[in-house]
């Protein structure tokens, strides 16, 4: 159902997580009272997409501000001349994509990011769909004595299992895409369950690709329950599939969602810009 505001079309794409919104033309100054509703439907949905937005490298980053500080990504390569925005890059003759599991992006920062926004430049003609999993919903319906346990703990966090030395050394076809193994040496820890500093909701606080195990336990230890919550939080009902067209942009909340990018697209490129806003330490 598509949900009018007078200000904005905005339209849930699934029961748990994301929402499309329409009638904003994000290379505008956007007034403050569309802004204000914009910002409130990321909140309430924990990923906002936009479609037919046709916007240069300077609007990219001009809308990217109104959010907050940019991160200057450490891994990615950059977009010339505009160090705020990694490229996220995948030729024809490459067979690794990048964002292909399960994760939240910067988990291993101490503080983490408010969210991410991707912007389409160039889709392959079927493929390249990105999934979410909505992390309010991951919480929500874990049992209350689980729900108790998890309360009191926090987990490890880490960017260097991901990008450094050791992913350096696989040699696959990412080398040149993702860089500057030696930057790779943050570590972090979170609870494992956040109260979301602006909507006030709980929200789980681990993912696959940043989370080692937790807080004085082995990993080994952990493993076991991290596999359990990992089955739980991409259960089907809690998650929405967009569908890239150009000119698509999709902005997530990493403190309440999780994002898997689909690699089916062999053979073809797909080019994506993406600007990270700075968040702050969860509790």
């Amino acid at each position: 159902m598509k949900l009018s505001s007078g200000l904005l079309d905005i339209k849930p794409i699934s029961g748990a997580v994301g929402a499309e919104i329409h009638g904003v033309d994000l290379k505008d100054n956007i007034p403050e009272e569309q802004f204000s509703e914009i910002k409130s439907a990321f909140g309430e949905y924990g990923v906002i997409f936009f479609r037919d937005q046709k916007l240069t490298p300077e609007q990219e980053i001009t809308f990217a501000r109104r959010w907050g500080e940019i991160n200057i990504n450490r891994f990615f390569t950059k977009v010339d001349d505009y160090p705020e925005i990694a490229m996220v890059l995948k030729e024809p003759n490459q067979k690794k994509n990048i964002g292909g599991n399960w994760h939240t992006d910067h988990s291993y920062d101490t503080e983490p990011a408010l969210g991410s926004i991707l912007f389409a430049h160039e889709v392959p003609k079927s493929g390249g769909d990105t999934v979410f999993a909505s992390m309010y919903s991951a919480y929500e319906t874990l049992s209350d004595g689980l729900k108790g346990t998890l309360e009191g703990m926090s987990a490890r966090h880490s960017s260097r299992h991901v990008f450094g030395p050791s992913r350096a050394e696989k040699e696959d076809d990412t080398v040149g895409r993702i860089k500057n193994a030696e930057a790779a040496n943050q570590d972090a820890v979170h609870p494992v369950v956040i109260t979301h500093p602006e909507t006030g909701r709980k929200a789980l606080y681990v993912n696959p690709g940043f989370t080692l195990g937790f807080e004085g336990w082995t990993d080994a230890e952990s493993q076991p329950l991290l596999e359990y919550l990992y089955a739980h939080a991409t259960r089907p009902e809690f998650t929405c599939r967009f569908d890239w067209k150009p000119g698509s942009i999709a902005f997530w909340d990493n403190r309440a969602t999780w994002h898997f990018a689909i690699n089916d697209y062999h053979g073809e490129k797909r080019l994506m810009h993406r600007i990270t806003i700075e968040g702050s330490k969860l509790h």
